[in-house]
């Protein structure tokens, strides 16, 4: 009987994902750069903001004019203009005056802060009364203070959200330049395995993973396409595999991983030209029979065929790996959400395997626990039910009631 022949741990399993690089660049409007990761540093041009604005409504003044102002002792300022928002003003404030400004107004010449209305009082259109003492810089930003000149406004492998399209159009920045988003070719491989508008005869199943695997690809920036249900024939699976790698950027077969007589992938991949398996098997619970291969630069993932399985691989390897080529950065791509949970109760395990148990969240007393679904990888709805996935670590041997783990966000 055939084995796994270049088991991973996943550690190393993710390190052989690493050599994957980024597809081509394009340049989108800014309108559609949303979750787009920036293909290269972009620089401000200009300084942000460009002249000193007030942050509140309010006088602009030179502050030592206010010290010792009070509300039993008010300092009394000459008014010798207003500046309203989006004008530009030529007034430079001498000692002993104040110029009303808006939030977002221009901070004219000569003042250093801006006293907020609500300390103030106009006595008549040119005398004021400022009962609280400015601060040097108070309540106004000064030119640059947000971003200079020549500065890195956003770094390349950003995956852009609104409040950098925000800095890119304060910056005057109408196209970007992004990662084109990867082309993932989605291919169904078993004879039990029929379209959902089927009826499945004893011994078949709708073809689940189609839809699971296609939704976490787009979930994780990437376009997938569904190539179609592979039957147990090598030269089918070796076709829709062909075209896959020829019209994508990356491929994912879901069954026909393992070590059965029916399991065709390795065989196909091993006869394609260029073809290098990086790992076959993955030391970890469900997931065990996975595959990496990589074809003229392109991932080729071979998936368990049950369903939890399938989900659980692509969850933990898949998902950086088509981060990684829209372009994320090693850290974003790589990282999950997660938190800490204690056992809800014993939680058994082996040692030499990663354990991800499905689990049911729950808060209590400020502390998270975590109860465990049992059930065969192949059982979609326990997975559907659960929160996160709990680690049990390759050397450990299950948890105890109450004791602390890493619990994977779904």
């Amino acid at each position: 009987m055939k084995g796994f022949f270049n088991v991973q741990t996943p550690t190393e399993f993710l390190q052989k994902i690493e050599r994957f690089k980024p597809v081509a660049v394009e340049k989108v409007d800014l309108e559609d750069a949303l979750h787009r990761v920036l293909a290269e540093d972009v620089f401000s041009s200009v300084s942000l903001p460009e002249f000193p604005r007030s942050t509140v409504d309010g006088f602009a003044l030179k502050a030592r004019d206010t010290y010792g102002a009070s509300e039993g002792n008010p300092v009394i300022l000459e008014i010798v203009g207003e500046i309203p928002v989006g004008q530009i003003s030529e007034i430079e404030i001498q000692d002993g005056q104040a110029v009303k400004v808006a939030t977002g107004g221009m901070v004219p010449r000569g003042a250093d802060a801006v006293q907020m209305l609500e300390f103030t009082e106009g006595i008549d259109s040119r005398t004021l009364h400022v009962f609280k003492t400015a601060s040097p810089l108070e309540n106004m930003i000064q030119v640059g203070e947000d971003i200079e000149a020549g500065e890195i406004a956003l770094p390349k492998g950003r995956c852009l959200r609104p409040q950098d399209l925000g800095l890119l159009a304060g910056i005057g920045i109408k196209e970007v330049p992004v990662f084109l988003k990867p082309r993932v070719a989605v291919i169904s491989s078993g004879n039990e395995i029929v379209s959902i508008d089927q009826r499945p005869r004893p011994g078949q199943i709708r073809d689940i993973n189609r839809y699971c695997i296609s939704f976490m690809v787009t979930e994780s920036g990437g376009m997938p396409r569904f190539l179609g249900i592979a039957r147990d024939r090598f030269e089918e699976l070796r076709t829709m595999i062909e075209q896959g790698l020829r019209e994508s950027d990356m491929v994912v077969v879901s069954g026909g991983s393992s070590v059965g007589a029916l399991d065709l992938t390795l065989d196909v991949l091993r006869s394609i030209p260029g073809s290098e398996v990086l790992a076959h098997g993955v030391s970890i619970r469900p997931g065990k029979p996975t595959l990496l291969t990589g074809v003229g630069g392109k991932p080729l993932l071979g998936l368990p065929g049950h369903p939890v399985s399938a989900m659980v691989v692509f969850h933990l390897f898949g998902r950086p790996l088509v981060k990684l080529l829209a372009g994320l950065n090693r850290m974003d791509a790589f990282s999950l959400r997660r938190i800490k949970a204690r056992a809800g109760r014993n939680i058994p395990s082996v040692s030499g395997r990663e354990d991800y148990v499905r689990v049911s969240l729950e808060e209590r007393d400020g502390a998270f626990w975590a109860y465990p679904l049992f059930g065969k990888s192949g059982a979609i709805a326990h997975l559907a039910k659960a929160d996160g996935l709990l680690r049990i670590g390759i050397h450990e041997e299950g948890l105890e009631e109450g004791e602390e783990a890493e619990v994977i966000l779904l």
